[in-house]
């Protein structure tokens, strides 16, 4: 393969996985099909497949850089044991909005699209690293609450935790306010979110709740 052709070939991938992200995000993974992200692509259904044998592989290249970045932040805060909890427990968190806010575009597609339930072990990679996301929030709540990791209740405060974090993506994720401008002006409210919220599960728990 020479040189240019090599160059149209990666063309044409990127143009697939440009048109694949924009229909995911403005119709739904469900409702596209290959063949109308060929033609917004500007290739043929049949080319589409040289590239990417199904939408799950599509799906899978647009998320796993995302994913992977937020988890490797999420290692690097978890390695600093120094750290209070509830501080890691913040750092992570805003670790988490800053990611998504930054593929707003693209957040539902990422984050949702394709999941299933944290209790249960997932078979798509994505859904994997997606889960090793969530786990580490439960690790960090679990420090928090010192509480038994078999405790049903640090399940439940983990999914309240996470429908909190997904609440403010969302409300900021059709917003043309640039990301750094938005961290800059809420990040003090985030984190009194973040504080309020832990400390209404200690409290339930001090009162056996």
């Amino acid at each position: 393969m020479t040189t240019r052709q090599r160059l149209r070939s990666e063309e044409t991938k990127q143009a697939i996985l440009s048109a694949a992200g924009k229909m995911f995000s403005e119709r739904g993974y469900d409702v596209v099909t290959m063949r109308e992200i060929a033609k917004e692509a500007g290739c043929s259904h049949t080319t589409i497949y040289i590239y990417f044998k199904d939408k799950e592989v599509l799906l899978h290249e647009l998320s796993m850089n995302p994913l992977t970045e937020l988890k490797e932040r999420f290692l690097t805060i978890a390695a600093q044991s120094e750290l209070p909890p509830e501080t890691r427990l913040q750092e992570i968190s805003i670790a988490f909005i800053r990611v998504c806010l930054l593929h707003k575009s693209m957040y539902s597609v990422i984050f949702i699209t394709k999941g299933t339930r944290v209790d249960q072990e997932p078979e798509l990679a994505i859904n994997k690293i997606r889960l090793e996301l969530f786990n580490q929030f439960g690790h960090t709540l679990q420090q928090c609450l010192q509480l038994q990791i078999n405790d049903e209740r640090l399940l439940a405060y983990n999914r309240i935790f996470f429908y909190m974090l997904q609440g403010i993506v969302t409300t900021y994720s059709q917003t043309d306010e640039p990301l750094d401008d938005i961290m800059a002006r809420l990040h003090s409210t985030f984190e009194e979110a973040f504080d309020s919220l832990l400390i209404g599960f200690k409290s339930k728990l001090a009162i056996g709740g």
